[in-house]
């Protein structure tokens, strides 16, 4: 279809019965057939039956005889039906069977994460026991070591009087 080439038909013009009748509401009867549109043919190759006088037809050729049913073909498209039946409850097994391996894969990772998360949890508990032990053990140092530097500058000071005293 290219629609450069088309041509609109011709504009009708209405007469008055027909004016009033689409003014109502309604629709005009339909136009005569004028051919196919741009192309010059016309209706002139419609075939009407009541020019050709034909005498009757011959009857039709002898034939195999009555129609038979063929057994054999329904029970192919049975037969691959049942193939297709088969098939696919094979597949739904193994689906099921698969569904059901991930299922424990998942289960099983499920435990060994809330395993491990148990784990790390009381690691870290351990490591925090830990941390505030030996916090407290350097507190402890400190306090110690800040009465040894005393005593120490004490013991410095009662030096220096003795050498001032013995010094002459």
């Amino acid at each position: 279809y290219n629609p450069k080439l088309y041509k609109p038909p011709p504009k009708r013009e209405l007469s008055e019965e027909e004016r009033i009748s689409v003014n109502l509401g309604g629709t005009l009867a339909p136009t005569e057939a004028t051919g196919i549109a741009g192309t010059g043919i016309g209706a002139a190759l419609v075939q009407i039956s009541a020019h050709s006088h034909r005498a009757a037809p011959p009857p039709p050729p002898e034939t195999f005889g009555p129609y038979q049913s063929k057994s054999e073909s329904g029970n192919g498209v049975i037969a691959m039906i049942d193939l297709l039946v088969k098939d696919l409850d094979k597949e739904m097994q193994e689906a099921s069977v698969i569904e059901k391996d991930a299922q424990a894969d998942y289960e099983k990772m499920l435990q060994d994460a809330s395993d491990k998360r148990a784990a790390d949890s009381k690691s870290l508990t351990e490591k925090n026991s830990a941390k505030a032990t030996t916090e407290d053990e350097l507190q402890a140092e400190k306090e110690k070591r800040t009465g040894t530097m005393k005593e120490h500058m004490s013991t410095m000071e009662y030096i220096q009087s003795l050498h001032a005293e013995c010094d002459w």
